[in-house]
């Protein structure tokens, strides 16, 4: 009998798919005398491992010229919400050479992500009632109709 099988590590739904140089926006409970609040950490992500116990990923900030890193576990229940802000371009898996680098050099640049989701419906009508370009099947038709119907 695997002990896996008898313990299920329930992710966190609150944590969108991230990845080594996103910088996300990490809202987590605090327990301070003896009342919890709610911080907000924005930095750049080191690390994540996943795993059978879960996976954790983590965070570096420079905060006044000190470096601080927290490593948040992905079925934490204290973790309240998870923001990517952008995503950087990088080629490798653990970032650690970020903490040898200044503030200046550590800057990544952006990824640009292809957008297929939320893609409505596009369409330029030409002066002489041409569809140039269209993403939806049936959608050519309406907009020639309405190239005559506005002339």
């Amino acid at each position: 009998m695997n002990v896996n099988s008898i313990s299920q590590i329930k992710v966190n739904p609150k944590i969108p798919q991230i990845s080594p140089g996103d910088t996300v926006k990490v809202s987590f409970k605090v327990k301070e005398a003896g009342r919890e609040r709610v911080q907000t950490l924005l930095g750049l992500v080191v690390r994540v491992r996943r795993g059978a116990s879960g996976g954790n990923f983590t965070v570096r900030r420079v905060t006044y010229g000190i470096g601080v890193e927290h490593t948040f576990p992905f079925a934490s229940p204290f973790l309240d919400k998870v923001e990517v802000v952008r995503h950087g371009k990088v080629r490798r898996a653990k970032l650690y050479y970020i903490r040898r680098l200044s503030a200046r050099e550590a800057r990544l640049k952006e990824r640009r992500e292809k957008v297929t989701e939320g893609a409505s419906v596009v369409e330029a009508v030409a002066e002489d009632g041409e569809v140039e370009a269209v993403t939806e099947e049936g959608a050519a038709e309406e907009a020639v109709e309405e190239a005559k119907e506005v002339e």
